[in-house]
């Protein structure tokens, strides 16, 4: 019988699914058992358990959580709980603040990181976004918690604020986030990290109908090599995060001639087998350095 037990929910798409058997089977290597698709939206809570099919999750000896596209409001509720229990993959404090585009950027900002200029406002002050775009000459509306690119908004004058102001009301935010417009050449550095070190780098670009590189917005993938200092920023701005796994994604400012971290992503895409054709081959090292930190992490802690 396996000494250690956790319990993993990772992404199934885009070759997801060979990703986790190949995590399964290293971590049984090591005396290690997996408890895999655990999907906390048919978990529940009942006094000091929360029970999934029948397993209480709260004595298991980690739990690596791994999938951004389905989490839901009850599944983040049982992630937050789970984590006052026992060890997460990211923890939950940490994931909560990479997906928090806002929180991340006063962190970085605060330990010395390069990030776009920013302005958070309530939604009702309006004169404030007119002075900003005054002065900027260009920026852009993002939501705090989008991912994938949706919603990101380039406002170029005050003319197009003035027509997206009535539709940004409609959706009743709480406030507005907005980034100064950076001029760089439609390209960002996507840097992995793992455990604090440099897994692997890989190029992103913008079509050619628009400004935004993530792939779910029509962008790119290409190989691309990262220097010293692009891996020092992503590894820093990892650590300053909290998160154990990261993406980093780092474009350059033609105008102020440095690198800028525009997100730290806490669940980055492993290569999928047609970037893996393409030649991205970081995928095996990803894996042994998310088995090492498991292995780690459950002995530490028990």
């Amino acid at each position: 019988m396996s000494s250690r037990k956790i319990g993993m929910w990772l992404y199934t798409n885009s070759g997801g699914d060979k990703i986790a058997k190949k995590i399964i089977k290293k971590l049984k290597d090591r005396d290690i058992e997996t408890l895999d698709n655990i999907n906390l939206r048919h978990a529940i809570a009942r006094n000091s358990n929360i029970i999934y099919q029948g397993e209480k999750l709260n004595h298991l000896d980690l739990f690596f959580s791994y999938n951004a596209g389905e989490q839901t409001q009850y599944q983040m509720y049982l992630y937050q709980a789970l984590n006052r229990l026992i060890p997460m993959i990211n923890s939950y404090e940490s994931f909560a603040l990479t997906e928090d585009k806002f929180h991340t950027s006063l962190v970085l900002r605060n330990n010395g990181i390069k990030t776009a200029d920013y302005k958070l406002c309530h939604r009702d002050d309006g004169h404030e976004l007119k002075k900003i775009i005054k002065k900027w000459d260009k920026m852009v509306y993002k939501p705090t918690d989008g991912w994938g690119g949706v919603g990101l908004t380039k406002i170029e004058n005050e003319e197009t604020l003035n027509m997206l102001m009535p539709f940004l009301n409609q959706m009743d935010l709480r406030y507005f986030y907005v980034e100064k417009f950076i001029d760089y050449d439609n390209t960002d550095f996507r840097i992995d990290i793992v455990d604090g070190k440099f897994i692997g780098c890989y190029g992103r670009k913008a079509s050619a109908t628009d400004w935004r590189t993530n792939v779910t917005s029509g962008g790119s993938v290409f190989m691309r090599e990262a220097n010293d200092e692009i891996v020092d920023i992503a590894i820093k701005a990892a650590n300053t995060c909290g998160v154990d796994i990261a993406g980093v994604d780092i474009i350059y400012d033609r105008k102020k001639e440095e690198y800028v971290v525009l997100e730290v992503n806490g669940i980055p895409a492993f290569a999928t087998p047609e970037q893996e054709k393409m030649g991205l081959a970081f995928n095996d090292r990803k894996i042994d350095m998310i088995v090492d930190l498991i292995d780690r992490k459950t002995k530490k802690d028990k």
